[in-house]
């Protein structure tokens, strides 16, 4: 996922990415838990994700 992509977004689409990819990190999480995850990067990009999201929504209302 590519910030440009992101950056033109509104608010209320970038909120509801936001929650889609905590969704995501939180299922990840408990894969690797439950010792099913095979790609433990995954991990990284999904928390890369949500904080390219939280800086374009910081953007977006500053």
């Amino acid at each position: 996922m590519n910030y440009t992509d992101i950056q033109e977004k509104s608010e209320a689409e970038l909120l509801e990415l936001l929650k889609e990819k905590k969704l995501e990190l939180f299922t990840l999480k408990a894969k690797q838990r439950t010792m099913q995850l095979q790609n433990t990067s995954e991990l990284k990009v999904a928390k890369k994700d949500i904080a390219k999201i939280n800086t374009a929504l910081t953007a977006v209302r500053g």
